[in-house]
């Protein structure tokens, strides 16, 4: 059973119900039945940037809107001890350049897990073979 790392963009459609891949939604769903759907907890600094921003909306805080997401059957926070970021910082080829979506991708890489994904980057980067990805 293939473990899955959602990233900000991700959790943010999955949980304002907004369409994604037929076949991305199918092993979301299949992951979280088997406990093994995770987010990184540097995606509650993105969506907490991207709220601050002004590009998303919240029908509340951002604390209590990613706890609500932790409090969602089969979805784990995944860790990031500091060897995942230490990892971020030495990935191999051509990563992207944001440091979250090296956490992302080291996060990926350290547990074995898929990043569920529509960024380009990080897509051309599981593309070259250093990660794998799931486009959503």
């Amino acid at each position: 059973m293939e473990s899955l790392l959602l990233d900000a963009c991700a959790i943010i459609w999955i949980m304002q119900d907004e369409d994604i891949e037929p076949d991305a939604r199918r092993r979301i769903n299949e992951a979280a039945s088997y406990g093994r759907l995770f987010v990184s907890p540097i995606s509650a600094w993105e969506i907490g940037m991207l709220f601050q921003k002004g590009r998303i909306q919240l029908s509340m805080t951002v604390e209590d809107w990613f706890a609500a997401l932790l409090e969602t059957p089969g979805i784990s926070l995944a860790g990031m001890p500091p060897r995942v970021l230490i990892a971020s910082t030495q990935l191999i080829g051509v990563a992207p350049s944001d440091p979250a979506d090296r956490i992302m991708i080291a996060t990926a890489r350290s547990y074995n897990m898929s990043v569920v994904t529509r960024d380009r980057k990080i897509l051309s980067y599981g593309d070259a073979g250093h990660v794998r990805t799931l486009p959503c």
